[in-house]
């Protein structure tokens, strides 16, 4: 019998010049995230946060419903494992929600760095939920990490208060979503997948849009955008789909274990955008602990390939 060719591509190892190619993919999709997020903080007192988010994710669901019905035919909107598929939208529209509502607060690079506590969130929440053995080395090197958040947080909470946790509210929304990512895997195509958590997201932002403009809290009141929060969200709803799209292509010219550590080029981006275009420029001390949480993460990497 012939051998299975997708076995075979699975199995062989990714060739030196793939993986730079890899590399280089991942590096302008993690850096094209970050500019997104610079983008969609540029509407910071233009609009609410819940808003722009919902706005957003309304503009992707469309566009990506789109291109699956040009591409896959009225066959490809599919709705399999819907309870999976309903908290993944419910984990995607909790982490943006306040993420977004984070960046309008504080700098950017520390609302992206503390977002960087998601994987090791991610492997803790885990191994309680499925009864998996963590070895000693993650525990540490998670409570390590929430050190560097406390670091990276400390003139934040002293400014905000218990709004300065919002990012690591939104690292545990990106948790649960990449907990249950992982649960769908396989139920669809990529651009499903898309379609789906998009889909879902978009109304639950637009229902917490809608509460927060009938709250009665000024900030939260929803009035007509100006053309500049249109074409933001415009433009971050076709750049996030094409980074998303660089990074699993990366991860097919490579590997997944050579393109991981490159997300960290968002913290840099971060800075830069932050630096640039926003006056915010980091102290030392958050720098700081913005390495202690790069560390961490490293240190998990490493030890999931192992």
């Amino acid at each position: 019998m012939a051998d299975n060719p997708v076995s075979a591509a699975k199995t062989a190892p990714p060739q030196p010049d793939n993986v730079a190619a890899g590399m280089a993919y991942a590096l302008a999709g993690f850096a094209l995230l970050s500019v997104g997020d610079g983008l969609i903080k540029s509407t910071a007192g233009l609009w609410p946060g819940m808003a722009v988010a919902a706005l957003r994710f309304l503009m992707g669901a469309v566009g990506l419903g789109i291109v699956l019905l040009v591409i896959e035919g009225p066959k490809g909107f599919r709705f399999p494992s819907p309870k999976v598929q309903l908290a993944r939208g419910f984990f995607l529209a909790a982490a943006t929600l306040t993420f977004f509502s984070s960046i309008f607060l504080m700098p950017l690079a520390t609302a992206v760095s503390i977002q960087f506590m998601a994987p090791l969130l991610t492997a803790v929440i885990s191994a309680i939920l499925y009864r998996e053995t963590i070895s000693p080395g993650r525990w540490i090197a998670t409570l390590v990490a929430f050190v560097g958040v406390i670091i990276v947080l400390r003139p934040s909470f002293a400014d905000l208060g218990w709004a300065a946790l919002l990012p690591l509210a939104a690292a545990f929304g990106m948790s649960g979503l990449m907990i249950t990512n992982a649960r769908a895997a396989g139920t669809g195509s990529v651009l499903l997948m898309q379609f789906l958590v998009a889909a879902i997201a978009a109304p639950l932002l637009i229902l917490a849009a809608t509460i927060g403009h009938f709250s009665g809290y000024p900030p939260l009141q929803v009035g007509w955008p100006a053309a500049h929060v249109f074409v933001v969200c415009a433009t971050v709803a076709v750049s996030a789909s094409f980074a998303h799209m660089l990074i699993y292509t990366a991860t097919v010219r490579g590997s997944a274990a050579a393109v991981a550590p490159m997300v960290y080029v968002q913290i840099l981006v971060a800075i830069g955008i932050g630096v640039i275009f926003y006056g915010d420029y980091p102290d030392l001390v958050a720098l700081a602990g913005t390495g202690v949480i790069i560390a961490s993460g490293i240190y998990l990497l490493r030890d999931g390939r192992r």
